[in-house]
């Protein structure tokens, strides 16, 4: 007889919870990067949107005056001008800024609605009906190009609907990754599950700068197909929570498949009616039918047994009291969990950073290094590769020290000064320019990381809930949402320094990275005063 494959033997040994379990997470990792796939393209198409003219115009001249047959390429638009209306305007900084807010404008909003929403409707349809939406919202700006629509309001009403959509997306998918996943290891699973953000801005870096330069509208309908398409996934595979899967077996049990040894029940001394008895939530003793009306509005009271003569099984019968079902949790009680104001006030300054980087830098790469469209996108790409290392990094870290608070501080406090290094050595080539949007990658998404994934579902399972699960989605809302609110000012901000000149953006970031610091310096130093702080426990209360 052959022996087992390895293989074979490693797929076997996982049980049916750890297969769900492994599912849940790919699952929701592939859904949360569809999502940032379909932000990316806006960065990218920038370029394109408002080219540089003198070069373009130069080409032109070049081809006429060497007596070529061949006409120059034709613009998609008939404009003689080489930009694409309305951004081909002195202030297109200032109007692709704009673009920018009105998406992260109405993210920021929509979020702290979304939270409070999706604890009252179930996550799946909640996330599938987002995504169906965002992917229709994405295609319209694409067919912007193909039906040659150069309306200002058409592009803010799709970007503001976009970004209202899309807040349905990070509260859902935190919610149920946390569902699934206890506090052991946590900052370590969140930090591998949380790299779909830069896997995201990768691939839609590269699939928009596939068609950025021949037909830019296909870099914005492709991702939206993409992300439509894993809607539908996600309607027909999402597991929200294992209890969902403990009611599926249980009903898919035939009753009749095990037989039980029964015999028939005439009473109790005469008494036909039995009822259970419940008294300030304390077991009292059997009371039958005849009990005082006056006793039975003292107690909590239920049926056993109906009055006619039936066959139960002969076994002990345990009967409890179900709990009323937790109400979600109100705005105003999330803030009072110790650590959501100051991790949200973090996180404003620190995705103020990451989102100028993710609108702004294939840009940037484009005006110092004179590369095209699609080679700044591919660069660009580099600072993603980065931010997965360090949010990996961060959660190690934080789980081995115990101290999510300092580990984001630290990243923080060294981010400052890289970014600056990075202003002047971008100068230098590519060599320096490759090695610094790593290592600031990994710097400026780690605490990012870190704060929108682990940290949410700490303070969103917090002891002071006293178990109520109902909150995380809630408080994940909060903290991203404020969050968004510098991710919002940050590339709006960026289009309007820039125009002073691009030292004045890296001056912004700066000094966003020090305030950010500055927010966390209480829970810091109670971190540090504290006594030695253990690593995360593994253990975990399971919702029965």
């Amino acid at each position: 007889m052959a022996a087992v494959p390895p293989g074979i033997r490693m797929l076997v040994s996982f049980d049916r919870d750890q297969w769900y379990r492994a599912l849940t997470f790919i699952l929701t990792f592939l859904l949360y990067t569809s999502f940032h796939l379909s932000r990316k393209p806006i960065s990218i198409v920038k370029s394109e949107l408002h080219k540089n003219c003198s070069s373009v115009s130069e080409i032109a001249t070049l081809a006429s005056s060497s007596g070529s047959p061949q006409p120059p390429p034709q613009s998609h638009h008939t404009d003689m001008d080489c930009s694409w209306k309305p951004f081909d305007k002195k202030n297109y900084r200032q109007l692709l800024g704009a673009m920018d807010y009105s998406f992260l404008c109405a993210y920021a909003v929509g979020m702290y609605l979304s939270g409070i929403i999706g604890e009252r409707l179930p996550i799946r349809l909640y996330l599938t009906v987002g995504m169906l939406s965002s992917g229709l919202f994405t295609c319209l700006f694409g067919l912007g190009y193909v039906y040659n629509i150069h309306s200002m309001g058409f592009y803010v009403c799709v970007q503001v609907a976009n970004g209202l959509v899309q807040t349905t997306g990070w509260p859902s998918v935190v919610t149920c990754i946390s569902n699934w996943f206890g506090k052991g290891r946590r900052g370590l699973v969140m930090g591998l599950w949380n790299s779909h953000t830069s896997v995201g801005n990768i691939l839609g870096s590269l699939i928009a700068g596939y068609w950025v330069s021949s037909n830019w509208g296909m870099s914005f309908i492709v991702p939206g197909i993409i992300i439509a398409v894993m809607g539908v996934v996600c309607f027909f595979f999402l597991i929200e929570h294992p209890n969902d899967l403990k009611s599926m077996y249980a009903q898919n049990t035939s009753p009749g498949k095990r037989q039980v040894p029964t015999k028939s029940w005439n009473g109790v001394n005469g008494h036909t009616e039995v009822y259970h008895q419940y008294k300030d939530n304390q077991t009292q003793a059997y009371c039958y039918y005849e009990d005082s009306v006056q006793n039975r509005k003292s107690y909590d009271t239920e049926l056993l047994l109906p009055s006619d003569s039936v066959c139960v099984p002969a076994q002990t019968v345990v009967v409890v009291k179900r709990e009323s079902e937790p109400s979600a949790i109100s705005f105003m009680g999330a803030l009072r969990i110790p650590g959501v104001i100051e991790f949200s006030l973090c996180l404003l300054f620190a995705k103020l950073v990451s989102y100028t980087f993710l609108f702004w830098l294939p840009l940037y790469i484009t005006k110092t290094a004179h590369l095209d469209a699609k080679k700044a996108g591919d660069l660009s790409t580099l600072f993603d590769v980065g931010g997965i290392v360090g949010g990996i990094l961060a959660g190690v870290i934080s789980d081995k020290l115990g101290k999510r608070a300092t580990t984001c501080a630290v990243m923080l406090l060294l981010a400052a000064p890289t970014l600056y290094g990075f202003s002047m050595i971008s100068e230098f080539g590519f060599g320096p320019t490759i090695g610094m949007l790593l290592v600031c990658g990994g710097l400026v998404n780690g605490p990012y990381s870190l704060i929108t994934t682990a940290v949410s579902a700490d303070l969103g399972t917090h002891k002071s809930l006293k178990g109520n699960a109902r909150a995380l989605s809630t408080v994940t809302a909060i903290i991203d949402g404020t969050g968004s609110i510098g991710a919002a000012l940050g590339p709006l901000l960026a289009g309007l320094l820039s125009a002073g000149g691009w030292d004045r953006v890296f001056y912004m970031l700066m000094t966003a990275d020090f305030l950010a610091l500055l927010c966390l310096l209480r829970l810091v130093t109670k971190e540090l005063t504290s006594s030695k702080s253990p690593p995360i426990s593994a253990v975990e209360l399971k919702e029965l």
